[in-house]
């Protein structure tokens, strides 16, 4: 089972420069992700972004910063495991959760599954799974 972890923060709250004992904490996680065997990928974002808005057949690009939202996606990691009491022990195992770095203010961490090929197959035409399929095949391919 494959489980994003999307860490949110608040965008509000004016974050300083990180400090190395943040860096020295997130690169000590992720190894005991990756040494478990869990890891697959993960990244820290940057704040600014931009919004593009699909209506009626239009898209509406807009520039951030975002003052009105109320989280931000900060980072993520993309892990796989064998159940999600698994992925729930490796979220609450994130560097921070215990107030370490309560000056970058509070933060959320959501837990989502990721949709595997026997979810999709309940939903998804035959030959569009294949195709999808297919393009799985080709990526993992072409990153060995």
């Amino acid at each position: 089972m494959r489980f994003m972890l999307i860490l949110k923060s608040d965008p509000s709250v004016p974050q300083p420069a990180p400090e190395p004992a943040i860096f020295e904490a997130m690169g000590k996680y992720n190894q005991e992700l990756a040494a478990a065997g869990a890891l697959l990928g993960g990244e820290g974002l940057h704040a600014e972004a931009t919004r593009i808005r699909f209506s009626d057949g239009k898209r509406t690009i807009t520039d951030g910063p975002f003052t009105e939202s109320k989280e931000m996606i900060a980072g993520y990691w993309m892990i796989k495991v064998k159940s999600k009491e698994e992925a729930l022990s490796w979220a609450l195992r994130v560097p921070g959760a215990s107030g370490e770095f309560s000056h970058l203010g509070p933060f959320n961490l959501e837990l989502r599954q990721v949709h595997e090929d026997e979810d999709l197959a309940a939903i998804c035409p035959p030959e569009v799974l294949e195709k999808e399929r297919e393009l799985r095949r080709q990526l993992a391919t072409a990153r060995a």
